[in-house]
């Protein structure tokens, strides 16, 4: 799965959904898709992601209490 930067809107390979959709996790392991090769994988914030539409993520991946 891809996501987006909301900064610099470069895209990020998500290297686990699981660790993505986990409420409890404020950070996400991806690989960002500059250049032709394949980057070393990184930790990024998940409240600094979209999709690659523009659209957020959903609350419930971000907040452990929302019901």
């Amino acid at each position: 799965m891809f996501l987006q930067t909301k900064d610099t809107n470069g895209l990020i390979k998500i290297v686990d959904f699981e660790e993505l959709i986990d409420p409890n996790k404020d950070t996400v392991h991806g690989k960002d898709q500059e250049g032709q090769e394949e980057q070393e994988t990184d930790i990024f914030r998940k409240d600094e992601l979209v999709f690659p539409s523009g659209e957020s993520l959903p609350r419930c991946w971000l907040d452990a209490n929302y019901r």
